[in-house]
């Protein structure tokens, strides 16, 4: 096995057991967290001219957003998970013309979006038993910061 291989294969069995021990609240943090990561990417890639890598993170980041969009549940949510709903549908739709127009402003917008949501999801944290199972100094994955 060769060294990136190998480096490769451990970050995939640290993030699986991150996911497996993390409580349903440190999850939606780290999809929060991907999301930025991949626009992040996304970003640099199209300052290089990547754009096969540009594609692959920005699609990378739209499956993410859906995902936060389908953990969703308008029933018990109301108003603000249907308000959720519309503003996952909404980045959905930027991220895909940040695509076909190499528009970094509209990755720095979908960013900023999902930094407030990662802050009002931080300022609501569960305290007791099941805070302890996803500390904050966590340090399983990379932190991202919520700051644009």
């Amino acid at each position: 096995m060769s060294y990136p291989n190998a480096i490769k294969q451990y970050q995939q069995q640290s993030a699986r057991g991150a996911i497996e021990g993390a409580s349903p609240h440190r999850l939606i943090q780290m999809l929060l967290d991907g999301a930025l990561e991949r626009i992040f990417a996304a970003k640099r890639a199209m300052a290089t001219n990547q754009t096969a890598a540009k594609g692959e993170s920005i699609s990378s980041a739209i499956a993410i957003v859906d995902g936060l969009r389908a953990s969703l549940d308008l029933e018990k949510g109301g108003d603000i998970a249907a308000n959720l709903k519309a503003l996952y549908d909404y980045m959905e739709r930027r991220l895909l013309e940040a695509n076909l127009n190499n528009d970094a402003a509209i990755l720095d917008e979908v960013a900023s979006l999902l930094c407030e949501i990662g802050e009002a999801w931080r300022g609501i944290a569960p305290q007791g038993p099941a805070a302890a199972e996803a500390p904050e100094g966590d340090t399983s994955r990379p932190s991202v910061s919520y700051g644009v």
